[in-house]
């Protein structure tokens, strides 16, 4: 059995420091994960070596939860994530201490948690949406084109101008632009006549 040593290099280099010097003694390899926002461990590089090391039977191993993310929240969906694929993670001080398996005592308590955290952010995005909608603002593209967008993809296509080039300069996708032209009659570029 191999440990396999993971630090995060961050802002902070005596935090990274004092991580080197727990985890050298003890781990057969180091590898270092530069501090980033990204939360899935294949957005990763440092992680996902990291992982691609530890063989049947080594461990993963980090100083804290928060090692392996940007808090320690965050690192404990992280090692969720890394027990769910099978990576046994052993973490060496603060709330997660020890060694994390499939059957970790700490994992239900972790999921709830994560699922928690989750909910509360969905329940925010949707506050804010409905608060944005209350205050007149609206989300995506809008449905109905009005008669003045029309008419300016209409005449922008009577010049030869490109599908992507007219759904650009009116704000609107490629698909839309191909919609209108083809209610107005449009066919290979010109206008038919109206009958």
């Amino acid at each position: 059995m191999a440990l396999i040593g993971l630090v995060r290099d961050g802002a902070d280099s005596q935090e990274a420091r004092l991580q080197r010097q727990a985890l050298e003694p003890i781990c057969s390899r180091l590898f270092e994960q530069t501090a980033s926002r990204r939360r899935l461990i294949n957005n990763r590089p440092g992680l996902l070596a990291a992982v691609a090391e530890v063989g049947d039977g080594d461990v993963l191993t980090v100083t804290h939860a928060r090692s392996l993310s940007t808090s320690t929240v965050d690192g404990l969906e992280t090692l969720l994530d890394l027990v769910d694929r099978g990576v046994i993670v052993k973490v060496l001080n603060g709330l997660a201490a020890g060694e994390h398996t499939g059957d970790s005592e700490l994992l239900p308590d972790s999921r709830e948690l994560r699922q928690l955290r989750r909910e509360l952010q969905s329940s925010r995005i949707r506050a804010g949406i409905q608060a944005a909608r209350e205050q007149g603002v609206s989300h995506g593209r809008p449905r109905i084109i009005s008669d003045e967008t029309q008419l300016e993809i209409r005449m922008r296509r009577d010049r030869g101008e490109s599908l992507r080039s007219i759904a650009g300069s009116a704000g609107v996708s490629i698909g839309t632009t191909h919609r209108v032209l083809t209610q107005l009659g449009c066919s290979q570029g010109t206008l038919s006549p109206r009958p």
